[in-house]
């Protein structure tokens, strides 16, 4: 919730940035100033991605993880996959929690078909 909460304050504070190049491009100011301003949203928005963006998503795999570990105790047609994920979820890239997401999502519907019979 807390990571949540800062998420949200972080992309007010880039809705404020634009709003506020916005209302320079309507007063007429400098090009550069305007550039200056783009730069600023640029590195807020890499800090939010980076950052807090970064910890919901890892938080999101991590329970994920717990709960197909739970969901299948090595003996379900994923669990080599659900084992391999765990084993790399400590040192994964952003860019592959993401797309590990999606992977989970289609292993959990798996299960839930399994445990359904």
């Amino acid at each position: 919730m807390e990571d949540s909460k800062r998420l949200k304050k972080q992309l007010h504070i880039i809705k404020g940035q634009i709003e506020g190049i916005e209302k320079m491009i309507d007063d007429d100011r400098d090009a550069e100033e305007i550039y200056v301003q783009f730069k600023a949203i640029e590195a807020n928005f890499q800090k939010t991605f980076h950052g807090i963006l970064e910890d919901v998503l890892r938080k999101n795999l991590a329970l994920k993880i717990v709960k197909m570990v739970n969901a299948c105790p090595g003996n379900c047609p994923d669990a080599e996959k659900i084992k391999l994920v765990q084993n790399e979820f400590p040192k994964m890239e952003i860019k592959k929690v993401a797309s590990i997401i999606s992977e989970i999502n289609k292993i959990e519907e798996r299960l839930n078909q399994l445990n359904q019979k």
